[in-house]
């Protein structure tokens, strides 16, 4: 005759608690991992040529960005990189100035911030037509250089910028004889307005400057690639 095993059966965890506990591992393993996660996607996005040299630095329009952007233009200019910054100009207004009593452009702030680095007005060229993206300040790129015979070229943006603004400058002058060098802003500097890339994912301008360049270049690629 068989005999009935006696004793108690372990309790079997809830399947809510155990669903809980998964969903909890995952998150500690996903807040681990973002760091360095959120740092690769940073970086992927600058491209930086070494030791440039060129006719003209070409610096892309930026509004808010504007301050980082020429001023590395001017660090650049004074170590020789090339003798002339060229600004485009986005057609868009500042904040109020009292001096002036009104609204300057920001390319106006981009030449003034340059002069206010040192670079003397007789460098700074600021092209009067209006751009309204990096596929049209290419563009207007390629008028310029084939107006003046330049021949090189050093595009000056925003560190996350850099990928897209590059692409789009070597996609458009591609066939025209003219070399294109990409030089964002150095990661430090007093100037720098972005933030660094261990850091972009703590700060709302840092959202701004990294998660909208992964559809923007996906975009570019499907219009104009």
């Amino acid at each position: 005759m068989n005999q009935i095993a006696t004793g108690s059966t372990p309790a079997q965890p809830k399947p809510g608690k155990s669903r809980a506990r998964r969903v909890a591992r995952v998150v500690v393993a996903l807040a681990v991992a973002w760091p360095a996660v959120a740092w690769v996607a940073a970086r992927a996005l600058v491209v930086r040529d070494e030791s440039p040299r060129a006719d003209v630095i070409f610096v892309l329009s930026g509004a808010s960005e504007y301050v980082e952007r020429t001023r590395y233009a001017a660090e650049l200019l004074a170590r020789g990189v090339a003798p002339k910054i060229v600004l485009t100009n986005d057609n868009l207004r500042g904040g109020w100035n009292s001096e002036q009593q009104r609204n300057p452009y920001f390319v106006e702030r981009a030449a003034e911030e340059l002069r206010r680095a040192g670079v003397p007005g007789a460098q700074i060229e600021a092209l009067p037509e209006p751009v309204a993206s990096t596929y049209d300040e290419a563009v207007r790129l390629r008028a310029y250089a084939s107006e003046r015979g330049i021949k090189s070229v050093v595009v000056v943006t925003s560190a996350y910028h850099s990928r897209r603004a590059a692409w789009t400058m070597r996609r458009v002058l591609g066939g025209s004889g003219v070399r294109v060098q990409s030089a964002p802003v150095a990661a430090a500097g007093a100037h720098r307005q972005t933030p660094g890339a261990f850091s972009w994912w703590l700060s709302a301008r840092g959202w701004r400057s990294v998660a909208p360049e992964y559809p923007k270049l996906v975009y570019y690629w499907l219009r104009y690639g």
